[in-house]
């Protein structure tokens, strides 16, 4: 039987439009479509090579296991190929797998895991160390990022028993880590990442190992290769055996009984996934016992002995009313879609960033556009795709800005690398804005009763021109801002003003802004240098010998201070007698100028109040091993860091050892 020439290019259109999906995916880290679309035209090609066998090419996408190579990295054939999972988004779907298997194994039983929404890995160990970790790549080869691996704390680099195994796992960032990677992109002026996946798969693509170590990534592990060499019998076995080894096992893994208990895990983690600190894109179930598994197979593509739940993720249908320019406190000129209010898991939903204006050129995304929105990982409002078919003609195309949208200054890029526009007027009113909403903050100089809305007045009445002109204002000239502004108000911000001139010395250099700088790595800087003129005399070295500083964030705070801006600031913040120096007394003890660092779980105490405990003795708690780095205190089921510190020559203590020594 002849296909038809429509159908044979509508094939060859739809292979060309997965594979573009593939790339962007897999290579670019950057997905235009939803997985909920992709899956969709997936399964059209699929219908159409089953009606028409004839069509079906070796290239075809449904002839790889997915993915595509990455060129950097060196190319090696796995083990095993890494398969796919079917995937399913309603219940039917879940009962028919159930009952196909169930007429087989009518007595079967499922081993149920969250979808970490990650990067597949597969890690060699020989004699119990680690040798090879593998990407996922096209399933049959994928790139070697060993080194990258090593970094993650929570994949041991040596197995609790000296054996060799192959395991194979999900590479995930932490929500919390996702969104501090982004705030210090956004400041550098780089691209953000749409969602913790698409981090987690550009680090990995790092080749600079000591970055990806920056990034902290983390990793479950839920299958082996060859159970039967360790005499494992069911999933639920392997996954013991792997908590055992010393590896990081998800603990809301369960095993369901029928059909029933599979509707109920998924539905409940559907409704529950919020609650963690990663995401999950769907349930997996999988045939507990491995006899059965391998009476089941696998397609060229898919085991059948297993199955992916996926999310249905609410999205919903609304129009941009208007796309406004905002100007954040580094300049950068972040577009941002108003729409017609819409309810989207459970909250009302009216405005979503587009980032910046080569990912509104790249979606075709225009003002007055009826568009679809969804929530990144349950939480961030995204603008995912837009209905042509509902154009009529009266949208606008929204342009790179030529003036800043808010002073009418110069517009333009910091260097010809980053994605942001930013507005180059050093006196831009809505820079600085947010630079005194960062200023007045908790972790800043922390005065109340200074918000966002009388913070602009202020600026819009120009009685502020710098955050130094905050400790000039008086009653006189407050009362100047008019109505709202009474005898009382003023009285308690002068007050708040006068106390604020106390802060700490870490507070006055968060609240100054300095880029990349955060109120931990400011509270480094006061303990180490003792007053702000120390820091502006300080050299790239020195600076760089602060713990928790590397030579990006040294030189940042080197151009920072070498501002005439912010040289003359600083000599107005001294003259309204601001404190400027390190007032805090510091402890002596056996640890003084020591920066210790945990690996492992300690018997007596949590991390948090171990780093009290350093602290109490006169040193400085670390999260992470560097050169700096003085001793190493090691627990139970010790990580990455161990191998670290041997390799820079840092003293290695055992917890019992490190606390008779320093009590």
């Amino acid at each position: 039987m002849s296909v038809p020439a429509k159908l044979r290019e509508k094939y060859e259109k739809l292979k060309k439009e997965i594979e573009e999906h593939n790339y962007r995916y897999y290579i670019k880290s950057d997905p235009i479509i939803s997985d909920t679309q992709y899956d969709k035209i997936f399964k059209e090609l699929i219908t159409l090579e089953e009606n028409f066998p004839e069509l079906k090419t070796q290239d075809s996408p449904t002839q790889r296991v997915g993915g595509i190579i990455v060129n950097e990295f060196k190319k090696v054939e796995h083990t095993l190929p890494m398969l796919s999972l079917d995937n399913t988004y309603n219940e039917k779907d879940i009962i028919d797998f159930n009952q196909k298997i169930i007429k087989n194994f009518p007595n079967v039983k499922y081993y149920c895991e969250l979808k970490i929404d990650g990067v597949s890995i597969s890690l060699k160990y020989k004699k119990g160390k680690l040798i090879q970790a593998l990407t996922r790549g096209d399933g049959i080869f994928g790139e070697d990022v060993t080194q990258n691996i090593k970094t993650i704390r929570s994949i041991p680099l040596n197995l609790n028993e000296k054996i060799d195994i192959e395991v194979r796992g999900e590479v995930f960032m932490p929500i919390n880590e996702f969104k501090r990677i982004n705030e210090e992109r956004e400041i550098e002026g780089l691209n953000i990442f749409a969602n913790p996946r698409n981090s987690a798969a550009g680090t990995l693509k790092l080749l600079d190992s000591s970055k990806v170590s920056k990034r902290r990534l983390d990793a479950f592990i839920y299958y082996i290769l060859f159970p039967n060499n360790y005499n494992l019998k069911t999933q639920e076995e392997a996954m013991i055996f792997l908590k055992k080894l010393g590896f990081k096992i998800n603990e809301h893994n369960k095993i369901c009984k029928n059909e029933n208990e599979l509707i109920d895990y998924w539905i409940y983690w559907s409704n529950n996934r919020k609650n963690l600190d990663y995401d999950i894109d769907g349930a997996v179930a999988k045939v507990n016992e491995f006899s059965m598994q391998r009476e089941l197979g696998e397609t060229s593509r898919a085991p059948r002995w297993a199955i992916a739940f996926k999310f249905k993720a609410e999205r919903k249908l609304t129009q941009i009313k208007n796309i406004k320019l905002q100007v954040g406190s580094s300049g950068i000129i972040t577009p941002v879609a108003e729409f017609e209010a819409i309810q989207l898991e459970g909250s009302t939903v009216k405005k979503a960033s587009l980032h910046n204006f080569e990912y509104i050129k790249e979606r075709d995304i225009r003002e007055k556009d009826f568009v679809y929105v969804e929530k990144a990982g349950g939480i961030i409002p995204q603008v995912v795709g837009v209905k042509i078919e509902k154009r009529t003609g009266e949208e606008k195309i929204i342009l790179e800005p030529q003036k800043c949208p808010e002073c009418g200054g110069k517009t333009g890029k910091i260097n010809p690398s980053e994605v942001a526009i930013r507005c180059l007027n050093p006196l831009c009113p809505a820079k600085l804005i947010r630079i005194l909403e960062n200023f007045v903050s908790r972790d800043g100089m922390n005065i109340e009763g200074l918000g966002p809305k009388l913070i602009e007045r202020m600026v819009k009445s120009k009685l502020i021109s710098d955050p130094s002109d905050l400790y000039y204002l008086n009653s006189f000239k407050l009362a100047t801002l008019g109505s709202g502004i009474g005898i009382k108000t003023i009285n308690n911000l002068l007050s708040e003003i006068e106390k604020s001139k106390d802060s700490d010395l870490e507070n006055l250099l968060f609240a100054l802004g300095i880029p990349l700088v955060g109120i931990k790595n400011a509270k480094n800087l006061a303990i180490k240098f003792k007053s702000i003129d120390k820091i502006q005399t300080s050299t790239l070295h020195e600076l760089m010998e602060v713990e928790g500083i590397g030579e990006d964030m040294a030189r940042s705070i080197k151009e920072f201070f070498n501002q005439e801006d912010v040289k003359k600031i600083l000599l107005k913040l001294k003259n309204a007698n601001v404190n400027t120096v390190y007032k805090k007394e510091v402890k002596e003890g056996k640890l003084s100028g020591y920066i210790v660092s945990q690996t492992g779980e300690l018997k007596n105490m949590n991390r948090r109040e171990f780093s009290k405990y350093v602290e109490s003795k006169g040193g400085i708690f670390s999260n992470n091993v560097t050169k700096k780095t003085k001793i190493l205190v090691v627990g139970e089921n010790p990580g990455s860091k161990l191998e670290k510190a041997k390799k820079f020559g840092i003293s290695i203590m055992l917890e019992e050892e490190f606390f008779k020594n320093y009590n």
